[in-house]
């Protein structure tokens, strides 16, 4: 079965958005988009909430921008034919390899899982992963987490007061001290 992976750089104190909605502390250094790079490879197909879709339009037209260097290239070309499944209660439409979701995020993860193919079930935002942590649908949390405090903003983990129990399965440090933590669900 298709494995439901939830990854996103978070703050010290557990933030993905400042107060403000900024992400201007997350941005990654060169070994960490090398890092993004690597992951997004075993992606099959990555589910997003309207905003993070929005941010990550960027990359629909990035390629034609001379200024980007090698590494941001490669992910333009892994990243644009990326199936995507945007969940939005506002859009009427979605581009490139992106469609709008038929239903929940429980709905949409059981179809994927019993379709045929390969690679992960990747997903990004926050008040979609809650959705789907609620469900108990979350296989693995994997967290960049950044030497930060940002005081507020969007939580990366939903605040149902609900007990997961986690498996600390592997973790790196980068050379601008961001950590990465992956925890497998323990079932």
């Amino acid at each position: 079965m298709r494995a439901v992976t939830y990854s996103m750089s978070v703050s010290l104190d557990g933030y993905i958005t400042g107060p403000d909605g900024g992400i201007d502390w997350s941005t990654p250094d060169d070994g960490v988009f090398r890092f993004w790079i690597d992951e997004i490879r075993q992606v099959g197909v990555h589910l997003l909430g309207r905003r993070l879709y929005e941010t990550m339009l960027y990359w629909e037209t990035a390629a034609a921008d001379p200024s980007l260097d090698d590494a941001q290239r490669e992910w333009t070309e892994l990243w644009n034919p990326l199936p995507k499944v945007v969940f939005s209660r506002t859009l009427t439409e979605v581009r490139g390899a992106a469609r709008l979701a038929a239903g929940g995020p429980a709905e949409e993860i059981e179809r994927l899982r019993a379709e045929p193919g390969d690679g992960e079930i990747a997903i990004g935002g926050a008040a979609l992963a809650a959705e789907a942590a609620a469900a108990g649908l979350i296989d693995e949390y994997r967290t960049m987490v950044h030497p930060v405090l940002v005081g507020g903003g969007t939580p990366y983990f939903p605040r149902d007061e609900r007990r997961v129990d986690l498996e600390l399965v592997e973790t790196r440090t980068f050379a601008s001290n961001i950590v990465y933590l992956r925890h497998r669900v323990r079932r």
